[in-house]
């Protein structure tokens, strides 16, 4: 039996409880997708960090909130799709600012997909384990669908 594939994802959020209820999504994506993907988790607390740790990547996703202190989840998602070495790296963006023109504006910067909060873990959980495993899911637009949860989080 060979080893499943192991892939990086980058986390940015600047709430610690919010980053654990996602690395707990993440890591029961782990036993759900199995064997198809390990996924490890690299947390980041701010959008400056997430500048730090970048080049210490590759990483195969990034996960990132909008309001953060100092870079906000928008500054980073335009700095990615601007870089040479990040640019084809699917991100997701989980925000409370939900409103049509943010998610507008999201996708519009290069978002791949933008998840509402609250959100139930197993809509995140899918949406990266499809990235992970599938590439790139097209929705109209080229982008890949994420949509936000009716429920609560």
């Amino acid at each position: 039996m060979y080893p499943h594939p192991v892939a990086r994802v980058l986390l940015v959020e600047d709430s610690a409880a919010m980053r654990s209820f996602i690395r707990a999504a993440l890591e029961a994506a782990d036993d759900a997708a199995a064997p198809a993907v390990d996924i490890t988790v690299v947390e980041a607390s701010s959008g400056f960090e997430a500048l730090r740790l970048l080049p210490r990547g590759p990483y195969d996703l990034v996960i990132t909130d909008i309001n953060m202190p100092d870079i906000n989840g928008l500054e980073l998602v335009n700095f990615i799709r601007k870089s040479e070495h990040h640019r084809t790296t699917p991100l997701i963006i989980v925000s409370t600012q939900a409103a049509e023109r943010d998610r507008t504006r999201g996708i519009a910067l290069g978002a791949d997909a933008f998840i509402a909060k609250p959100f139930e873990p197993e809509e995140l959980r899918d949406l990266v384990v499809a990235f992970l495993t599938r590439g790139r899911r097209s929705s109209p637009g080229g982008r890949p669908s994420g949509t936000p949860s009716g429920g609560a989080g």
